[in-house]
């Protein structure tokens, strides 16, 4: 089977110096498939490795930004189902999509225009910035099939909004909207559905003329001081500070504070 989704289920551009990444099953409410999952994590990897790409949005068409998973075109499992087939599904599958997200050396916004449900809130949530329509909504939909959160949502739930808020999210799986999504920290903004790609465009665009590998290295920082103490944290940020400086943009913005004009970043 290709693991290349058909061209116009992820549709992607790239202009002034971001990837646009666009689910288009909007039929389904962009339920996500194997082949789109691949797709998306090859435009990721693309993006980290292309010094031409500087930020990445993910957004979606139609009403829903993503409602969870679709697992029509998986692989077929050989024969009977055994012990550890549904761990490594979901270690390869949804587990693998989010960390694409996590581990993209490029600022990754989400430009939520709909439901976002299931694997697809964890797939917004992942990303480093937050942008919503009035119209979405966040659903830990597990819970009403009767399922455990995957995808990394028990690990990105209370790092956003503590334990307690997240274990009620997902006890009972009701549905956050924008508004409140936005309250709670999960959502950096809200805006009129007619304004989402505009916004997207102009954080995103932003986020392009920035110092680009500054920035991969305070996102690194930054996803990696939840995990560890504070001596590992300090450590790692002396550590990507001393990288930072042999980088042409930082050399680019201590001149341009000396000279007292705006800096160029060329993201090298």
């Amino acid at each position: 089977m290709s693991s290349d989704a058909p061209a116009d289920e992820v549709l992607h551009r790239i202009e002034s110096g971001v990837s646009w990444i666009t689910l288009n099953r909007p039929e389904a409410m962009n339920a996500v498939t194997w082949d789109q999952r691949e797709r998306v994590i090859s435009l990721l990897a693309e993006a980290s490795a292309d010094p031409g790409v500087r930020a990445v949005v993910v957004t979606a068409t139609g009403k829903g930004f993503c409602a969870g998973a679709d697992l029509r075109g998986a692989p077929a499992a050989p024969g009977e189902r055994v012990a550890g087939d549904v761990a490594r599904m979901i270690r390869l599958g949804a587990q693998r999509l989010i960390t694409a997200v996590l581990d993209c050396e490029k600022p990754v916004l989400a430009a939520v225009n709909g439901t976002a449900a299931g694997i697809g809130a964890h797939l917004a949530l992942a990303c480093d910035l937050v942008v919503a329509a009035e119209s979405a909504r966040f659903i830990e939909v597990f819970v009403r099939r009767g399922l455990v959160p995957d995808g990394g949502g028990a690990y990105l739930l209370p790092r956003l909004v503590g334990p307690q808020k997240a274990k009620e999210l997902m006890f009972f799986g009701d549905a956050v909207p924008a508004a409140e999504a936005e309250r709670l920290g999960l959502v950096n903004r809200v805006v009129p559905a007619e304004e989402l790609e505009a916004t997207a465009r102009e954080w995103a665009e932003r986020l392009a003329q920035g110092p680009t590998r500054a920035l991969a290295l305070t996102k690194q920082l930054v996803n990696a001081s939840l995990d560890g103490g504070r001596a590992a944290a300090l450590a790692a940020e002396a550590t990507a500070q001393e990288i930072n400086m042999t980088t042409a943009d930082a050399n680019e913005g201590v001149a341009s504070f000396v000279e007292r004009r705006s800096p160029k970043y060329l993201g090298r």
